[in-house]
């Protein structure tokens, strides 16, 4: 995402995408781009994620509510317990994307996360060591970053599933690690004064 201005409805400049739908503008003014250190909270916005391949952002978000319901509020340990009853329920639930195989990875990803808590401190530690303050975007935005490239083979070499790096980028402009807001967005300089007082989660001692 990113990419083009075009007017608010407050008539300010915003990326293009937000002008979709007002709950899109919403979610661009005050979520997206803004920095996220909350394990639960990442683990959902990388779970979505992975649903909206090959789907837009607007289906997801109407559904987001819907999602976080049938995921117990994307609580890694109670996924972790689920079993293929779980699975079979949710795809008889039409408030969600029904995706077997999307659907599995989330559980599957559910039981890899231990791995990166053991050796990072937290989730939200492991994928802040992405991060790139310096990466700047001047015109539309790459669907991909080297440092997406390197998450996206972390996390597949940590078992994960539905993690390419097109996923992975979206992700880490979604939680902040890159900000994906266009030059001349108004909601650009606002998650840059967050950004610089964000402090990242914290590491295991070395």
């Amino acid at each position: 995402m990113g990419g083009d201005l075009t007017p608010g409805r407050d008539g300010r400049p915003r990326c293009a995408w937000s002008s979709v739908s007002p709950e899109l503008e919403t979610y661009h003014d005050v979520e997206w781009g803004f920095p996220l250190g909350d394990d639960q909270a990442i683990f959902e916005t990388l779970s979505l994620e992975g649903f909206q391949s090959g789907l837009s952002w607007r289906t997801i978000l109407a559904k987001r509510e819907n999602f976080r319901q049938a995921f117990q509020h994307f609580n890694v340990e109670k996924i972790s317990r689920f079993t293929p009853v779980d699975v079979e329920r949710m795809l008889h639930d039409v408030g969600i994307v029904r995706h077997r195989a999307k659907i599995e990875a989330v559980i599957n990803n559910a039981r890899h996360v231990h791995q990166l808590i053991t050796t990072h401190g937290s989730l939200g530690a492991f994928v802040w060591t992405f991060e790139n303050r310096a990466a700047t975007h001047t015109g539309s935005p790459p669907s991909v970053s080297r440092e997406a490239l390197m998450l996206s083979h972390e996390l597949r070499k940590c078992g994960w599933k539905f993690v390419g790096p097109t996923t992975t980028y979206a992700f880490m402009q979604a939680i902040g690690i890159v900000n994906g807001h266009a030059p001349g967005c108004v909601v650009r300089v606002n998650v840059d004064k967050v950004r610089k007082r964000f402090v990242l989660p914290s590491r295991s001692a070395d």
